[in-house]
């Protein structure tokens, strides 16, 4: 009998929310491999609970360049002593551990690139510390065999770049998903009102704070908002100022193991991100794939990949400008348009049979097989 090859997968979150890394976990574990999943632990970080061992390190420093630097010091000692055949690198805040460690133990790695990461807005503003990470990227990207990253618009980029061949692997909801909904105070709070939702990672540039001032526009409806990220005190104090507190409710991130019970009690998803960097304008956001396996109508920006999707699929509307008073009447027509709801949530029926993590789990199971007979 064989042994398993075991791939050990690293990420810099504390793992509570990242489905996208859980997702890849079970598929190699279906693939015939031993899976252990590495992050780090947050003081606020919930327990984890996974059928596959996990590892979370504990780090003096939680964000900037004193925790990226201690986050991959700590992985390198950590990859350098443990048992492992493969390993799998999640993003470029993961890499340079991954990286040396693959060469001096002669290990095969693979990279997931999570986004277009130095187009983040958070470095589009500060040229110092984007270009850090760009030559860190320009260094290793190149030397490189396996590859894959969430979008073709991103795996385009990096493959004129480099000169690699970076495949995709979007990150989308399984086909079975369990739908559970019980009672619970905030389905109690909301009553028979609307749920406008958004979920995810709340930083800037996503359409939050407009939406949250369009809801002074907007009757009979909430706006929830689901994560966590650097913005929420600013979102919470927004929310105070315009005394929209009984409109907008703010969850903690959720795990993913319950939060498709929270979005398929919505009425619309939003995913309006705006053009600030590549990273955005490129981006394909698993939000979207979430609202359509959910079968909930979006509103969304008219970037490249989310265009591409909601309008072949015909599955809602798209906003001109982040103005909050024209989101509003975006929305507005949605919640007062039960005939065009009907229509999209057909189509929706659709969008989600035809997007599975089933299908985009072949590429991975081929690129891993591929690396066995290496």
């Amino acid at each position: 009998m064989s042994i398993k090859k075991k791939i050990i997968l690293s990420v810099t979150n504390d793992l509570v929310a990242d489905n996208r890394v859980n997702k890849v976990a079970n598929s190699l574990i279906k693939f015939g491999f031993n899976v252990l999943l590495v992050g780090r632990k947050l003081p606020g970080s919930i327990p984890v609970k996974r059928t596959y061992p996990t590892k979370r390190f504990r780090l003096l420093f939680k964000k900037g360049a004193m925790f990226y630097a201690c986050y991959n010091i700590r992985l390198f000692f950590f990859l350098l002593f443990a048992k492992a055949d493969i390993f799998l690198s999640n993003d470029l805040d993961t890499l340079p551990a991954n990286f040396l460690v693959s060469k001096i133990r002669n290990k095969k790695l693979v990279y997931d690139s999570h986004e277009y990461f130095t187009e983040v807005p958070e470095l589009v503003n500060r040229p110092k510390v984007k270009r850090i990470w760009e030559r860190i990227e320009k260094r290793i990207l190149p030397k490189l065999n396996n590859t894959y990253t969430v979008c073709n618009s991103i795996a385009d980029i990096y493959n004129k770049k480099y000169n690699i061949k970076m495949k995709v692997v979007r990150n989308i909801p399984r086909q079975k998903l369990v739908h559970n909904i019980t009672k619970h105070e905030l389905f109690l709070k909301i009553k028979n009102r609307k749920v406008i939702i958004y979920q995810g990672t709340i930083n800037v540039g996503r359409g939050i704070e407009q939406t949250i001032q369009s809801m002074q526009f907007i009757e009979n409806a909430v706006f929830l908002i689901i994560g966590d990220g650097d913005i929420v005190s600013e979102l919470y104090q927004l929310t105070d100022k315009l005394k929209l507190n009984d409109k907008v409710i703010f969850l903690e991130k959720i795990s993913f193991k319950y939060l498709y019970n929270y979005t398929k009690f919505a009425d619309i998803g939003i995913s309006l991100e705006e053009n600030i960097g590549l990273n955005y304008y490129y981006a394909l956001p698993n939000k979207l794939f979430d609202y359509i396996r959910a079968e909930v109508p979006v509103l969304v920006s008219r970037l490249p990949e989310i265009e591409k999707i909601v309008k072949t699929y015909d599955i809602g509307c798209f906003i001109k400008n982040h103005n909050p008073k024209h989101i509003a009447e975006k929305i507005n027509f949605m919640l007062h348009s039960p005939d065009k709801m009907q229509d999209w949530k057909t189509n929706l029926k659709k969008a989600s049979a035809a997007f599975c993590w089933e299908n985009e789990e072949k590429v991975l199971k081929e690129m891993f097989y591929n690396l066995e007979k290496l």
